[in-house]
């Protein structure tokens, strides 16, 4: 049964998804979906693999429409979303043959923005995202942090006041997707925007997020929503802390659970 939302609640959100249910090829991907990202808010979404987590997020860009539901987008209901969100896939998406500069101006060029202008106004940032020095180089010289700081670049400076991030530090090592969690962090905490983080990895999620949405297996379904009640400004230290080791094993049980029926059901 769906969860029940106010008008006011609807209307308050920065992103509120209402029902949404989507069917691909008579594979049913999420079922009656109810979520909600407030303003300046880091919503995390944790869920099996093949549940529709980054079905929805493509929903919310306005890459694809449900099939029912209704998603709204800064209290106002929004049919049509391409262009109105930012959104990071999974994988960093730099063009090859274009410098960093030139690859993280795209969206500014797509959008009109004249080129010149849109250049410099990105090469100022360049230190703000670690790229000092690096604007005039190619991708293939580039770390996976570094890709992935590049990619980063490019949604923020989309100008969005949501940001759509899938799993953006899934294929980096341990070492540099902590370094790039804390660095989200501070980054998050300097712009004030919203994101709505899709991640596999619940000890990330509860580092950066507000509240983890988990999802069951597919059809994805909105099956919990858990506050995190660490204090902020979070650090990987926390990690140890007794009430994070304690929260982060009850959100496995309940992915463990969910993985379970999809290892059942195949």
């Amino acid at each position: 049964m769906a969860a029940a939302f106010s008008p006011a609640t609807t209307q308050s959100a920065q992103v509120a998804v209402r029902g949404v249910s989507m069917t691909f090829d008579e594979v049913e991907a999420v079922r009656d979906v109810n979520l909600d990202v407030g303003r300046g808010e880091l919503v995390a979404l944790v869920g099996p693999s093949g549940c529709g987590k980054s079905t929805l997020l493509a929903a919310i860009a306005g890459l694809l429409q449900p099939d029912a539901g209704e998603i709204w987008l800064d209290g106002v209901l929004a049919p049509n979303r391409l262009g109105r969100v930012a959104l990071m896939p999974q994988r960093d998406a730099l063009l090859p043959w274009r410098s960093v500069l030139d690859n993280v101006v795209l969206g500014l060029e797509v959008a009109g923005v004249d080129k010149r202008e849109a250049r410099e106004r990105a090469r100022t940032l360049l230190p703000r995202f670690g790229l000092a020095g690096f604007g005039d180089h190619y991708p293939s010289a580039l770390s996976g942090g570094m890709r992935q700081r590049a990619a980063f670049q490019r949604t923020v400076l989309a100008e969005r006041d949501v940001l759509l991030l899938d799993e953006p530090f899934g294929a980096l090592d341990a070492l540099t997707r902590r370094s790039m969690q804390e660095w989200l962090l501070d980054l998050w905490d300097e712009l004030g925007r919203s994101i709505l983080l899709v991640t596999h990895d619940v000890e990330e999620a509860l580092l950066l997020a507000d509240r983890v949405v988990v999802m069951t297996a597919r059809p994805g379904r909105i099956k919990l929503v858990e506050p995190v009640h660490l204090p902020r400004p979070r650090t990987p230290a926390m990690v140890s802390d007794p009430a994070f080791v304690a929260q982060k094993a009850a959100l496995l049980v309940t992915l463990h659970d969910e993985v379970s029926l999809v290892g059942s059901a195949s």
